[in-house]
């Protein structure tokens, strides 16, 4: 059997669409969120795969280690993590409570860097992982103050782990997804905001949750074995793109 990858924040939207790619590829998966209700619809929806689906509130340092305990228990030494698990709000800087921001920074910067040392501390003779930025950690976007720092923080800790745990076989990689059409998406994304992310995208389109979930899983896979430290943005040519014609 293959070693295990965890998935945080996979009952839905791109953290979904990876454990399904994985699962078709043969990866025994560990599916983890914090949502019992999307969780248990995940665990129906996946029924007989082998995979395991467990609540886990990635802030929390001592639920994140009982969890990757029973994963590390019922599947073996882990081959890989994908950092799904995150939260956004869309509103002006000067409307951003401190509270919020704290919760947005808890939720997806701390949550991933506890998940990768708890990963690490029960890996087999190897270990990818892959983040979750965003665009919005690459590129400063209105309404994104929170949610874009987290996420900036997120591509630099990619960085830091990369260059300090690239010797015992660890390599740590990110996403930065453009706008995707999950349900975080549709509920931040107004139909004004879906028409200014349009006029701003070469492609002209949202991308899919399997679209990002391809890269994930090229960058776990053995094809990316030298690839580390890096950040792939999936995100139809948003952040190369210019002032183009309309």
């Amino acid at each position: 059997m293959r070693s295990a990858v965890v998935v945080t924040g996979g009952a839905s939207g791109i953290g979904l669409a990876v454990v399904s790619r994985l699962l078709d590829d043969g990866w025994p998966v560990a599916v983890l969120d914090a949502n019992v209700a999307a969780l248990a619809e995940a665990e129906s929806m996946f029924e007989g795969e082998t995979a395991l689906f467990l609540a886990c509130d990635v802030t929390d340092e001592d639920e994140v280690a009982d969890v990757f305990d029973q994963v590390a228990d019922m599947l073996g030494p882990l081959r890989g993590l994908v950092n799904s698990a995150g939260i956004a709000s869309d509103l002006p800087a000067m409307e951003t409570s401190a509270e919020l921001f704290r919760q947005i920074l808890d939720v997806n910067l701390v949550g991933s860097f506890i998940t990768m040392k708890a990963a690490v501390e029960r890996m087999g003779d190897e270990l990818a992982v892959v983040n979750i930025a965003s665009v919005s950690g690459l590129r400063a976007n209105k309404g994104r103050v929170a949610y874009g720092a987290s996420k900036a923080g997120v591509k630099l800790m990619t960085e830091v782990f990369a260059g300090e745990l690239g010797r015992r076989g660890v390599r740590v990689n990110c996403i930065a997804p453009g706008p995707v059409d999950t349900p975080m998406v549709a509920r931040l994304h107004t139909a004004e905001d879906r028409a200014e992310w349009l006029r701003h995208l070469p492609q002209g389109r949202y991308g899919d949750p399997e679209e990002v979930a391809a890269a994930v899983t090229f960058l776990l896979s053995a094809e990316a074995s030298y690839v580390n430290g890096h950040t792939l943005a999936v995100d139809g040519g948003f952040l190369s793109a210019g002032i183009l014609p309309e």
